[in-house]
C-alpha cells in the first residue's frame, strides 16, 4: 500500500514496486488520477493495483482504508506512508484549521495506517513500513514550525517501532528526504522553502528500497543532505535554529 501514490514521492514508490512485480494498493485523493495510475501499472507489469480514493487528512478516513481493503481481501505485507504536505510562514498567520490538517495527515494517519495493517504483518511473521519523514525531521524549522514537528515525530515513531519489531519479522524504516523534485513546493507555495538542490524522487525510492533490504531504522538520501544532517550534533542549538531561520524567512512581507 502506497499513500500519496498519485504524484512525487509516492508515485515513484509505486512504479519502483510494480517494477519489482508487487501487487499494489493505490491511495490518495484524486480517484481519476488513481484509477488511471492503477491501469497504466497494470499494463506495463503485469500486476494487479487497487485504487481506493481517500481524503487521509479526515478523521476515520485510515480507518475506512483498512476496511475496504480488508473487505476486497487485501492485507499489504509493505505499507508506505508517504501522504504528507507542508505550510510555510508565521505561526500566528497561517490559517490553524491548515495547520491542523498538516498534524493529521503527517501524523495521525501514519499512526492509524500502521496500527491497522502491522498485526497481520506480525502474524505472518513478516513485513515492512515505510514512513516518509523529511531533513525537515533533523531541527526545528522557524517559519514550518509545525512541518518540522511531525516529521520529528514520523523519525521518532519509526525508529522506535524499528527497535520493537525488528525481531519479529517486521522492518521499519524511516525515510529523511532533503528537498526532492515533486509537486511539494507548488504546494507550500514558496520556493525558500527548499534547501538544496532537488533529487530526483526515483533516486530517492531507490536509496530507500535499498536501506530497507539492508535492514536500516533510517535513511538520509544524498551526502549533502547527511552532512547537513550532522550540524544539529556539532553546533549549538540556538545557531542551528539562526541559520536555518535565515533559508526559511518568507521573502514576501505579510500584508498588514
Amino acid at each position: 500500500m502506497v499513500t500519496g501514490a498519485s504524484s512525487g514521492i509516492g508515485l515513484a514508490f509505486s512504479h519502483a514496486l510494480a517494477a519489482r512485480g508487487a501487487n499494489l494498493i493505490l491511495v490518495a485523493r484524486s480517484r481519476d488520477k488513481l484509477t488511471s495510475l492503477a491501469r497504466e501499472l497494470e499494463h506495463r507489469h503485469a500486476i494487479r493495483a487497487h485504487a481506493l480514493a481517500a481524503d487521509l487528512t479526515e478523521a476515520g478516513a485510515a480507518s475506512d482504508v483498512h476496511a475496504r481493503a480488508s473487505a476486497l481481501g487485501l492485507a499489504p505485507n509493505i505499507l508506505i506512508n508517504n501522504a504528507g504536505f507542508a505550510t510555510h510562514g508565521h505561526f500566528d498567520a497561517l490559517p490553524l484549521a491548515r495547520q491542523l490538517d498538516e498534524i493529521s495527515l503527517n501524523c495521525r494517519a501514519v499512526v492509524e495506517l500502521s496500527h491497522a495493517f502491522l498485526p497481520a504483518m506480525l502474524e505472518q511473521g513478516e513485513g515492512a513500513i515505510i514512513n516518509v519523514a523529511s531533513t525537515a525531521a533533523l531541527q526545528p524549522l522557524p517559519y514550518m514550525a509545525i512541518y518540522g514537528a511531525t516529521k520529528a515525530f514520523v523519525l521518532s515513531f519509526s525508529e522506535a517501532l524499528w527497535q520493537e519489531y525488528r525481531a519479529r519479522g517486521v522492518r521499519v524504516l524511516a525515510v529523511c528526504p532533503g528537498a526532492t523534485d515533486t509537486a511539494f513546493f507548488d504546494v507550500v507555495g514558496a520556493e525558500e522553502a527548499g534547501v538544496g538542490a532537488r533529487m530526483a524522487a526515483e533516486t530517492v525510492v531507490n536509496i530507500s528500497l535499498r536501506a530497507l533490504d539492508r535492514g536500516q531504522s533510517h535513511v538520509v538520501p544524498g551526502g549533502a543532505n547527511r552532512m547537513l544532517g550532522w550540524l544539529p550534533r556539532m553546533l549549538p542549538r540556538q545557531t542551528i535554529l539562526q541559520i536555518v531561520s535565515n533559508m526559511l524567512r518568507p521573502r514576501q512581507r505579510l500584508a498588514d
